[in-house]
């Protein structure tokens, strides 16, 4: 295995398991609200969360966009676990999380998405995708 295929690999992983473990927490898998180190806890607390983001929406849509999110977050990532159409996977994961960086950083400003590195993972997707082309 090549440097950058490692590198591509863990990258893949990296993504996918921020993926799940975010979607692990709006079902209380790593806990309870309120509990250390859990940012939701369950999925009434990460709709409010999806809320405070997405402002901008009106508050009927957002257990939809608080449901596609999570959707998508699943999905991605088991393509990228298995490789399937990675280039593309890898793009759409980095919009994703493009989507989330911005919304975090109007709504919360500039210090939580760069906290929790969103827009590094962002990156991190692109480059992935940049990495992962058919003419490899």
């Amino acid at each position: 295995m090549t440097m950058r295929e490692a590198a591509v690999l863990g990258g893949r992983i990296a993504i996918a398991a921020g993926f799940l473990s975010a979607v692990a927490d709006r079902f209380g898998v790593w806990g309870a609200p309120g509990a250390p180190q859990v940012a939701w806890g369950d999925w009434s607390h990460f709709v409010a969360y999806t809320a405070m983001l997405n402002w901008f929406l009106p508050a009927a849509f957002v257990p939809a966009v608080a449901a596609v999110a999570t959707i998508a977050e699943v999905t991605l990532a088991a393509l990228l676990l298995v490789g399937y159409r990675l280039q593309w996977t890898a793009a759409a994961s980095g919009g994703l999380l493009l989507l989330f960086a911005a919304a975090m950083t109007v709504a919360l400003g500039p210090k939580a998405p760069l906290d929790y590195s969103v827009w590094a993972a962002a990156a991190a997707a692109f480059l992935v995708a940049s990495q992962s082309s058919k003419h490899r």
